[in-house]
């Protein structure tokens, strides 16, 4: 190939990835130009934050999130709304040159208001299957898939494209944590396996009652050695049969012993296992103290419902936070899911909330948005989960 040939080739392989790697242009023109929502300048700032969450090392979960932070703060106007579905079907930037496939978010609790779920993403025309993803996609900007329950990778495979990978699945994590648990309980077993076998290697204490159980067994085989040599005396009279029994017997009676102190080491097995269940109790009751240690810091994390707000119709509810230090630049909402992620994110944010708080905010946010009812009867069950 000639050297003018090669320089072609190449110019034309850096316009291709230019206009691949510049698509996150039109998500933040989408929302810088947002006129008349949210604080002075706020819209621009969600905008700068657009091309961060399209790179192609960023998590595909970010780019959720920060669209539910541009309708939690920027209100739910269509035109906000039509913004923010643009960035969750944005496509995140992919070097094909490194990896072979898209990463998806597989974290079913995102995005959080209601309007932007079902919206699936662009992918890179490379990516095999591509032509249906991104039919799909342009479909789900104005007819959203059903999303119940479902991440943005469920949906997408619902939908019969997955050459994908996945990230940032809370099912994951869940299961792991489970996995956990279950290792404990093997754990358990095998405390209970050795206790049985008497092998109680863990318990120090116990090593004299093995020497006893060690001995125990040698009683054992010499009684069984007896046996034997009964069987052999068998042969040579009658009489022996007699003789056979009284050897049994006296292992019947070695048997009973050692069984006796089989029975004395499982005690000292439950005893042990006891033990454990005193420890586990203490940390169950040390989880509980944590759990009790929740500071709002210096705002109510509360909300109401109301009917016929200002803009709105009279029989028209919508909600709000009560604390003024959160509902600072929140319009009020008909998704109460939007109204509990502004208030978590703002006990972080601007009300010096310590951990436990945000952790609890988060807790309830999510059993809303569980339960999937938007009812007047959401903001009593929110505020009674956090505590007021």
């Amino acid at each position: 190939m000639s050297y003018s040939s090669k320089t072609l080739l190449i110019s034309a392989l850096l316009a291709v990835a230019e206009a691949r790697f510049g698509q996150e242009q039109t998500p933040v023109s989408a929302v810088s130009s947002l006129q008349n929502v949210g604080n002075p300048g706020e819209a621009a700032t969600l905008a700068g934050g657009i091309p961060g969450v399209l790179l192609a090392a960023a998590n595909p979960c970010d780019k959720l999130t920060l669209a539910d932070k541009i309708v939690t703060q920027l209100g739910d106007s269509a035109e906000v709304l039509d913004a923010a579905k643009g960035l969750v079907a944005a496509e995140q930037n992919f070097n094909p040159f490194v990896v072979s496939v898209p990463n998806i978010c597989g974290d079913a609790s995102l995005p959080a208001t209601e309007a932007l779920r079902g919206i699936v993403p662009l992918v890179d025309p490379a990516v095999t299957g591509s032509d249906t993803e991104n039919a799909n996609s342009a479909t789900s900007k104005t007819t959203p898939f059903d999303a119940t329950g479902l991440s943005v990778a469920d949906v997408m495979k619902a939908q019969g494209f997955s050459n994908f990978t996945t990230a940032g699945a809370a099912g994951g994590n869940a299961g792991a944590g489970n996995n956990n648990a279950n290792n404990g309980n093997a754990n358990n077993n095998q405390n209970n396996n050795n206790n049985n076998n008497n092998n109680n290697a863990n318990n120090n204490n116990n090593n004299n009652a093995n020497t006893g159980n060690n001995n125990a067994n040698t009683g054992n085989n010499n009684a069984n050695t007896g046996n034997t040599n009964d069987n052999v005396d068998c042969g040579n009279t009658g009489n022996a049969d007699n003789s056979a029994n009284t050897g049994n017997t006296g292992n019947a009676s070695n048997n009973t012993a050692n069984a006796g102190s089989n029975n004395n080491n499982a005690n000292t097995g439950n005893n042990n296992a006891n033990t454990g269940n005193t420890g586990n109790n203490g940390n169950a009751n040390t989880g509980g103290a944590a759990t009790g240690a929740a500071d709002f810091g210096k705002c109510t994390p509360t909300m109401d419902f109301q009917l016929g707000r200002a803009g709105r119709k009279a029989d028209e509810g919508t909600f709000l936070p009560t604390d003024p230090l959160v509902a600072q630049g929140q319009q009020d909402a008909l998704n109460p899911n939007i109204i509990t992620n502004r208030i978590c994110d703002q006990l972080i944010n601007v009300c010096e909330a310590n951990d436990a708080a945000h952790q609890q905010c988060l807790d309830a946010k999510a059993q809303i948005l569980a339960s999937g009812d938007k009812s007047e009867a959401v903001a009593t069950t929110f505020n009674g989960l956090l505590g007021f």
